[in-house]
């Protein structure tokens, strides 16, 4: 069950940028499960991947060919994703593996193996079924298109459990110019992102330099999927990738870089509420507002912890004014010398707590009202500084426990 009504925008001609999706059986017969995005001469790319141990094959070469590339100065020309298969927790195998589809994809396009970078989603632990993945790439590889339905096709063709396509667009005027930048992304289960998102590809025909485009990539992460969280769980094969072709109007001052950021960082923050919205089970969409912290990362602390908290989740999903979970929770974040007399917490336009204990005024029948609601915010104020902090999480269903028991069969 999603949350909220989202539709897949029209996405814009990003010129030289081209994506095809074609059906190879991976997992499931007849369903988009592979694509391929090319990527034009002279554009450049930026990642951010998971920070986990485990990380999967196609994340281990993906960083090794990026960064082959940057040290030539050559461009990466080719991105391929599959979905249906992890290849993750397949040691040797799963590495040969996603050089073998990248080598065999450089073959078809006639470019280096190092300039194409793979990528994969679905059940870890399970080899790659290379013979029906390599025998998809032609068919691949013919559906490339520029269109606003290859973007849609291609935001399907990357999903696992997700129930639709995610995708996000912005049209921004530098100067006499126009920019665009375009995104898709997956994710709904195993959602705490420690970089970046399950997978989110993000292009734009802005000319910027290596060095600055890292740099936007690394900010807007950080404040969008990395403040996004269903169930607590950072993926093995996390990736978000920014491309720059350069076909359109420079980056170059002041003016341009902050409209252009501003753009980039609401592209991404659609992505990732996306996610949040089509949280396996869902039935809420809830943002923890924390202000008045010593520092970002304390406020970042506290809203985790009450977002991470089964108590506070469960409650949520029975629309449970149960505000004694979310005190206790905020209780045990990392936070030193807590003066709980000075902490605020607001469910809606509902005061909940104020000088340590029930705010006055509060009623069970107000603070029921606003848990009803599909979409909730709560805000915590903790009267020790001038940070804050935002964070976008769902609630904890039935619906949750069941998509997560039957995944594998």
């Amino acid at each position: 069950m999603a949350v909220g009504e989202t539709r897949f925008p029209a996405m814009p001609v990003i010129e030289g940028l081209r994506l095809g999706t074609a059906m190879a059986g991976i997992k499931k017969p007849d369903r988009r499960d592979l694509v391929v995005i090319e990527i034009p001469e002279g554009a450049r790319v930026a990642g951010a991947f998971t920070r986990n141990a485990f990380c999967a094959a196609p994340v281990t070469v993906a960083r090794e060919h990026l960064a082959a590339c940057t040290a030539r100065g050559e461009g990466v020309r080719y991105l391929v994703i599959n979905t249906g298969n992890a290849n993750a927790g397949t040691g040797e195998t799963g590495l040969r593996d996603a050089r073998a589809t990248c080598a065999e994809l450089a073959r078809l396009a006639g470019v280096g193996e190092q300039s194409v970078l793979p990528f994969s989603t679905g059940v870890i632990g399970e080899p790659l079924p290379m013979e029906r993945l390599l025998a998809g790439l032609p068919a691949a590889m013919r559906a490339l298109d520029d269109g606003a339905a290859a973007w849609r096709e291609a935001g399907e063709g990357i999903l696992t459990t997700d129930t639709r396509a995610k995708g996000a667009s912005v049209t921004l005027a530098l100067g006499n110019e126009t920019v665009t930048i375009n995104g898709i992304a997956k994710g709904s289960g195993m959602i705490r992102p420690d970089m970046a998102t399950m997978l989110a590809f993000v292009a734009t025909d802005a000319a910027l330099e290596p060095v600055l485009l890292d740099q936007l990539l690394r900010e807007a992460v950080e404040r969008s999927f990395n403040c996004i969280t269903v169930d607590s769980d950072t993926s093995t094969n996390d990736a978000c990738m920014l491309i720059s072709t350069g076909r359109g109007a420079a980056v170059v001052d002041e003016a341009a870089l902050t409209i252009f950021r501003n753009g980039l960082q609401r592209v991404m923050t659609e992505l990732a509420q996306a996610v949040i919205r089509d949280g396996e089970g869902a039935t809420k969409f809830v943002t923890l507002q924390v202000d008045e912290a010593r520092s970002r990362r304390e406020a970042l602390d506290v809203a985790f912890t009450v977002a991470h908290s089964p108590l506070v989740k469960t409650a949520l999903y029975a629309s449970d004014a149960n505000w004694g979970r979310i005190l206790a929770a905020m209780g045990r974040a990392p936070v030193e010398e807590f003066d709980v007399d000075r902490v605020t917490i607001d469910l809606g336009e509902v005061r909940l707590v104020e000088r340590g204990g029930r705010a006055r005024g509060y009623t069970e029948e107000a603070g029921s009202a606003v848990m009803a609601r599909e979409e909730i915010v709560i805000r915590i104020a903790l009267g020790r500084g001038e940070q804050s902090a935002t964070v976008w999480t769902s609630d904890l269903s039935h619906d949750y426990v069941t998509i997560n028991a039957d995944y594998r069969s």
